[in-house]
């Protein structure tokens, strides 16, 4: 057990029983009234969004994590079947442990897995960036080139995302794994 105060943004603490991450503390002090802590975080279990006012004296459990890089090899069913890199250790990871970011995950793919101090797996972050090949869209006219709208495009994954009229079939473009956007053109 901690104070809240000693906590930071990014932390992992054990609330209501379940791991929530820190994504947001803010120190008030208000007028006339005692000081708290306003803070949002995120239930690693759940994925949602809880916003809880904590006294400035409170005390926490702060869970002691340890960071590894995986790497994804293949699917399982709904699993992914990942290993560490250091010692060759194959694990299933469930699909919901991921989130929609699982949707962009391709072969040989560095995965970074948080882990409990009980070892089990709080979390799996996919790189902000992944580099993927358009297997299907529509074929740019010239008069699409001219515009600024956006088209569906199939990527290797089998994802569909939008992407500019300009993009073509076997285009490498950059996309933002956390909200799912097309970021820009790596390759023709």
């Amino acid at each position: 057990m901690t104070s809240i105060s000693n906590v930071s943004k990014g932390s992992i603490i054990r609330f209501r029983g379940e791991p929530h991450r820190i994504e947001s503390l803010i120190h008030r002090t208000p007028g006339n009234l005692r000081a708290f802590y306003q803070a949002g975080m995120k239930n690693l279990k759940t994925g949602r969004n809880v916003e809880y006012r904590f006294s400035a004296n409170d005390a926490v459990d702060l869970i002691v994590t340890e960071r590894k890089q995986y790497q994804f090899l293949y699917r399982d069913g709904k699993d992914f079947v990942i290993m560490d890199t250091e010692t060759f250790d194959q694990i299933n990871l469930a699909r919901e442990i991921i989130g929609s970011p699982s949707q962009f995950i391709t072969e040989g793919m560095l995965v970074d897995i948080v882990f409990a101090d009980d070892g089990s797996i709080l979390e799996a972050e996919l790189p902000t960036f992944v580099e993927l090949e358009v297997t299907e869209t529509n074929p740019a006219t010239k008069d699409d080139r001219a515009t600024s709208g956006t088209k569906p495009a199939i990527l290797e994954t089998g994802t569909e995302v939008n992407v500019p009229m300009f993009i073509q079939s076997g285009s490498i473009i950059r996309v933002d794994t956390r909200s799912g956007e097309y970021m820009d053109r790596v390759k023709k």
